[in-house]
């Protein structure tokens, strides 16, 4: 099995080629080749597979071995990867929230991330204490609780970010950030990712805490967004559409050892 190994804005993703050989990508598999010590070590894996209405069908898996509706960076870095390989500049994707427009331009990629909306079915306010005193729910194909603290950098993201993830009022559980206003086009956010913990940096969370910062009257478009990973440029519109833009790098390329990939024996 080879792979890629990119990252956008400090975000790590595993590009993968499906060429139809065993193993399958199951769980046990993903979980054992994202692994930071035991495997390749990423936030995920991007499975690159035909596709009938776009130039390629990316499928998202988070670590922890569950599929991701949507991703940000992962967008970007996958139509980084397939325009580095088939020499375009423009492109779309497929992904499980639908076909995604991206361009190139040198090292930076800009997608459409398209409309955001401020609730939806995995948002169901119901009994008991809400996630946080106050929020924004945002869903980009996937589901975001934002949340404005103006101590993000001394938050302990494990401690306050893992139980608004899987707070029974988000049924699919909830990407989480933590953001706080820098200037009129500028915010700082951090990010407890859905099945993922804390990472660096995320597209899709960007994106949400810029389309919560707009709506809230915190920045106005274009926002900056500041990751511990480095910064991406989120530009949101009257009608919540997105777009989002930065940077990608290609770390290294390789090939797993057989016997590392092979399904375990079951005696």
């Amino acid at each position: 099995m080879r792979f890629e190994k990119w990252h956008g804005a400090g975000n790590a993703y595993l590009v993968m080629e499906a060429d139809g050989s065993p193993p399958p990508m199951d769980a046990e598999l993903v979980q054992k080749i994202c692994h930071p010590d035991l495997g390749a070590g990423s936030d995920g894996i991007l499975e690159i597979l035909p596709s009938a209405s776009a130039h390629a069908f990316v499928r998202i898996y988070n670590p922890d071995g569950g599929l991701a509706e949507f991703s940000g960076n992962g967008s970007r870095i996958a139509v980084g990867y397939l325009a580095r390989r088939d020499g375009l500049s423009e492109l779309a994707i497929e992904t499980d929230k639908g076909v995604i427009a991206g361009a190139v331009d040198g090292g930076m990629v800009t997608v459409d991330v398209g409309a955001a909306a401020l609730d939806g079915a995995d948002h169901r306010p119901g009994a008991g204490d809400p996630p946080a005193a106050a929020y924004t729910f945002v869903n980009l194909g996937n589901p975001h609780c934002v949340i404005r603290r103006d101590d993000v950098d001394r938050l302990v993201l494990p401690a306050v970010g893992a139980p608004i993830e899987r707070h029974p009022w988000f049924p699919n559980r909830a990407n989480v950030e933590f953001y706080k206003p820098l200037g009129e086009h500028d915010i700082r956010m951090r990010v407890w990712e859905r099945g993922a913990g804390e990472t660096l940096s995320s597209g899709s969370g960007s994106s949400a805490a810029a389309v919560a910062a707009v709506v809230a009257g915190d920045a106005e478009s274009p926002v900056t967004v500041h990751t511990d990973g480095g910064r991406l440029v989120v530009e949101v519109d009257g009608d919540l559409g997105v777009r989002l833009t930065g940077p990608v790098q290609r770390v290294m390329q390789g090939e797993f050892d057989p016997a590392f990939t092979a399904a375990p024996e079951h005696h």
